[in-house]
């Protein structure tokens, strides 16, 4: 049996746009007039082949039936508007989750801010640079990383956690944790969206919790665990393979609200892998889900460039994120919150001006 997939593609910005979406001659990215498309890419997955066809959505009428009645209720959710579920967060504009990594082993700034000190610094740095979300972490997961115990992780992270909602109460807070144990406490605390690099995989009791704290939550992918992503990983198709698995999670876990996913650019992909996920990103679209990517500072950026320090990958990480937000992305997982702010604003004052 033969499944379709659709991606909108072939984008129109600012009043290009606008003036297309009144003339019925092109459809709103995400219900929104700043981005239009008039074309899609229809995947077909056969059993052993995959095929590619780019079309204009006036000819999706001359599909068959049951073709077009799958199509269009991709196209549903390409068009319909985001819901805005997160507190002070504006899925309409491109948001900010900046990282504060409070472990002794990240791959790019593990121990700089695990005083208490110099994380609150941090973190009113991150806001005043443009942040609508801080992502508080505990526990590395960079490839070849071990997996850190409970106790050791809370500690880390306890004190910024329970203060928080204390100094910063219209800042969206974030848990990056694999853990339900952690997820608990910080909830308690007022946390108001739980980051699982592990799609909710690692711990069996992570689903329950979520599910009875009515909590946001990032569905992200990973193939693997973080201590052997890395060694060699392989899909059938990784543009495919990644939304069947956003799919199937969707679906097994009712999770149909509350919902942000995350393709999980370097964990458990190649070069290859990450570039086809950044290029054909708006496949997710389809999904109906507001997307959060999180390009900072990877390694993809130092493969490309020959920067192997993942701090001077600023540049790339801007590039990056320009090109999602091309593409209707809503949120990005930032280092350089200054930075990809200033981008972003000069950016989408340039494509929208007259």
């Amino acid at each position: 049996m033969n499944k379709y997939y659709t991606r909108a593609c072939n984008f129109y910005y600012g009043t290009q746009a606008k003036t297309l979406i009144k003339k019925k001659q092109a459809l709103p990215l995400c219900g929104e007039n700043k981005i239009a498309f008039d074309e899609v890419e229809i995947f077909t997955r056969k059993k052993n082949k995959i095929e590619s066809n780019f079309i204009h959505i006036k000819n999706i009428k001359k599909f068959n039936k049951k073709k077009q009645k799958i199509i269009k209720s991709h196209l549903k959710n390409i068009i319909s508007k985001r819901k805005n579920f997160l507190k002070n967060l504006n899925f309409k504009r491109p948001s900010i989750m900046g990282i504060l990594n409070l472990t002794p082993d990240s791959f790019s700034d593990g121990g700089k801010y695990n005083s208490y000190t110099k994380s609150i610094k941090h973190i009113i740095d991150m806001i005043n640079a443009g942040a609508n979300i801080i992502d508080v972490g505990g526990e590395s997961t960079r490839p070849g990383s071990n997996t850190v115990d409970p106790k050791i992780e809370w500690k880390r992270i306890e004190k910024v956690i329970k203060n928080f909602k204390k100094r910063f109460k219209k800042t969206c807070l974030s848990v990056d944790t694999r853990k339900s144990e952690l997820m608990i406490k910080s909830i308690k605390y007022g946390t108001n969206l739980v980051n699982d690099v592990s799609g909710f995989d690692y711990d069996k009791n992570s689903i329950p919790i979520i599910k009875k704290s009515n909590i946001s939550k990032v569905l992200h992918h990973m193939k693997g665990i973080p201590q052997t992503m890395q060694n060699n990983p392989n899909y059938k198709n990784v543009l495919l393979d990644v939304y069947d698995f956003f799919e199937k999670k969707i679906k097994d876990n009712k999770f149909k609200n509350k919902v942000i996913i995350d393709p999980g650019i370097g964990f458990g992909k190649t070069l290859k892998h990450n570039l086809t996920l950044i290029s054909k990103i708006s496949l997710f679209h389809s999904l109906g889900l507001p997307i959060l990517v999180g390009t900072s500072r990877k390694r993809f950026i130092g493969q490309i460039s020959d920067v192997y320090d993942s701090k001077e990958r600023a540049g790339g990480t801007i590039a990056s994120v320009l090109h999602l937000l091309l593409q209707g992305v809503q949120v990005f997982r930032v280092h350089n919150v200054l930075e990809v702010k200033q981008a972003l604003l000069v950016f989408e004052k340039i494509l929208n001006e007259k």
